[in-house]
């Protein structure tokens, strides 16, 4: 099992400074954002694809390092109906497949993607408890004549390049639970595609994750260490809070594409994403990574750092200590 970092949280520095960062925390992987909501900093997927850099001149920055690249991250919407987003993130993915296989690099993460309630819609409906029959009709829209073909594409494209492409099961996409991933598993018929198991979201759901993993077994392809506080509000706004408050355009709101951009998280809030280890102890962890290392030995495990509390740096190395004293006690 390698334990390492989503490098999202070091776009700020140089490639070879992030290698070397993450060297120091006693990590040995690092999975690259190649493109969807974030650019690909570290990665430079259009010259590996038409030839302008090759990929042994690209994996000579990481030679000697302790560090290799353990996943491409291409985490967007991919079944959006804004035609500056869906398309984008969509060819995106297809990129981050083919430069993976040239590359050698077998795991490709992503999303499943939120389509509109019908043909013709404008914004993505995310439908969750389908007590109306409408719903239903709305989801075997979104399934069957718009996720269900692109799953195809993506599986078989998956199939020529050697590349197993691991769905973060997030919500607001199509995917979102143990359930919902079997079932694109189920109707695409795929053989390249399963889950990539982030606790985190699976936490606030009120889902065990190590439970989801061993329900999923086989699908599950990859994993993500990321965290999530429960805080006392829940119990008056639940886990579905909506007071999210729109960012001013003048301080620069993070942009998922087109005109879309990230909104102000609640400062009394239902839940909070937290440093791996101020969520959930270090006896879950381990059982966490028990799990995986039964499933697949080689299981790659990669820090994603969303706290806001802590620096870079800080809630990186409180998650790297958790990580490793968990994976001391499991053994793996």
């Amino acid at each position: 099992m390698k334990l390492g970092v989503y490098n999202a949280i070091l776009h700020d520095k140089p490639l070879p400074e992030a290698l070397a960062t993450i060297a120091s925390l006693g990590l040995e992987g690092i999975e690259i954002n190649s493109g969807g909501f974030l650019p690909p900093v570290h990665i430079p997927v259009d010259d590996l694809l038409a030839g302008t850099v090759s990929p042994a001149d690209y994996l000579a920055t990481f030679e000697g390092t302790g560090v290799s690249i353990q996943g491409l991250n291409c985490n967007g919407n991919p079944l959006h109906p804004d035609p500056e987003v869906g398309p984008e993130d969509a060819d995106d993915l297809r990129k981050s497949i083919r430069v993976a296989g040239l590359l050698g690099i077998d795991r490709v993460v992503t999303m499943s993607g939120l389509p509109a309630a019908h043909a013709g819609g404008a914004w993505p409906a995310w439908h969750v408890n389908t007590w109306d029959s409408g719903y239903l009709d709305s989801q075997d829209y979104q399934w069957d004549e718009v996720a269900v073909p692109f799953w195809k594409e993506i599986d078989a494209l998956a199939r020529e390049h050697g590349v197993k492409v691991a769905i973060e099961m997030h919500p607001q996409n199509l995917v979102f639970n143990p359930p919902t991933m079997k079932r694109l598993v189920d109707k695409v018929g795929a053989t390249h595609v399963g889950a990539e198991m982030d606790p985190s979201h699976l936490f606030w759901q009120g889902i065990d994750p190590v439970k989801a993993v061993e329900w999923l077994g086989p699908l599950v392809f990859h994993a993500a260490a990321k965290d999530t506080r429960i805080n006392p509000n829940c119990e008056i706004y639940g886990v579905l809070d909506d007071r999210f408050t729109r960012i001013p355009a003048d301080q620069n709101p993070v942009g998922l594409g087109g005109k879309h951009v990230v909104n102000k998280w609640p400062e009394d809030s239902a839940w909070d994403f937290v440093a791996v280890g101020n969520g959930h102890d270090t006896a879950f962890w381990a059982r966490f990574l028990e799990a995986l290392y039964k499933i697949d030995p080689d299981m790659a495990v990669n820090i994603e750092h969303e706290d806001t509390a802590y620096g870079a740096l800080e809630g990186l190395e409180i998650a790297a200590e958790t990580l490793k004293e968990a994976a001391r006690r499991a053994g793996v």
